[in-house]
């Protein structure tokens, strides 16, 4: 069994009392998406892929998901949103959605890592060997992007940071393994790092549908923010040049 598979494998598995249903929200690039779900199952979906408008269509697709919730006499039993890293304003307009969903309904508020999320999106949707390591990049400005890598069961090999791009980007863990690139800062960087063990997706992108997993993981392990004192995960004590410690070079 993949690692991936082992880490989701027991929604099958939920018991009756169990079952969550959670509203999903995602505003981390300029992608505005929610998703209600329910034991790992689709409800209602929203999705926007046409620029930065989560000020005037977030609240519009909450208010959808409160009124499908509302017309089969359900109750939410938590909200996820993306925390981060991406777009200051996404990610401050979606968090403070959430936290006042989880205020208002006295619901537990679920954080959700956005580069985790880049990585799930590939392994969902792409199949890629398991033997690979996972590079998703946001994209910050310039040849900046706030990037990590993680293995197949979503441990970080390196953790997340800001970072210029250079041709020696990556070179220590390129050395010794395959890694895969995704998220939209990937496409910037694809004609600088070339080295044969890079292989770069295109198209993937953060969405409420591909948090599912994620946020029912944490509901399950009890895995809650603070409603109160949640911040944005901005990784933005960015510096001009990469600073030597750093794993991943330039």
């Amino acid at each position: 069994m993949q690692p991936v598979q082992q880490i989701f494998c027991n929604f099958a598995r939920f018991n009756a009392y169990q079952m969550a249903n959670i509203l999903n929200i995602e505003t981390s690039t300029q992608v505005c998406s929610v998703a209600l779900s329910s034991d790992g199952q689709v409800l209602e979906h929203h999705e926007n892929y046409d620029g930065l408008t989560h000020a005037t269509l977030l609240s519009a697709y909450v208010q959808d998901v409160l009124r499908y919730v509302r017309s089969r006499q359900m109750q939410i039993d938590a909200v996820a949103v993306s925390i981060g890293p991406g777009s200051y304003t996404g990610l401050r307009i979606g968090l403070s959605e959430a936290k006042g969903l989880a205020f208002g309904l006295d619901v537990p508020l679920i954080a959700v890592n956005t580069l985790q999320l880049l990585v799930v999106s590939a392994m969902f949707n792409n199949f890629i060997d398991d033997e690979v390591l996972y590079a998703p990049m946001i994209d910050a400005r310039r040849m900046e992007v706030y990037t990590a890598v993680y293995d197949a069961a979503l441990q970080p090999v390196v953790e997340p940071q800001p970072l210029i791009i250079g041709e020696k980007a990556y070179l220590d863990v390129l050395s010794q393994h395959k890694v895969v690139f995704m998220g939209n800062g990937s496409d910037k960087a694809r004609g600088i790092i070339k080295h044969p063990n890079a292989q770069f997706i295109a198209g993937v992108k953060p969405v409420a549908l591909d948090m599912i997993a994620l946020a029912e993981r944490a509901f399950r392990q009890h895995d809650f923010a603070d409603v109160a004192y949640s911040t944005p995960l901005y990784l933005k004590e960015f510096q001009a040049t990469v600073p030597r410690n750093k794993v991943l070079g330039q």
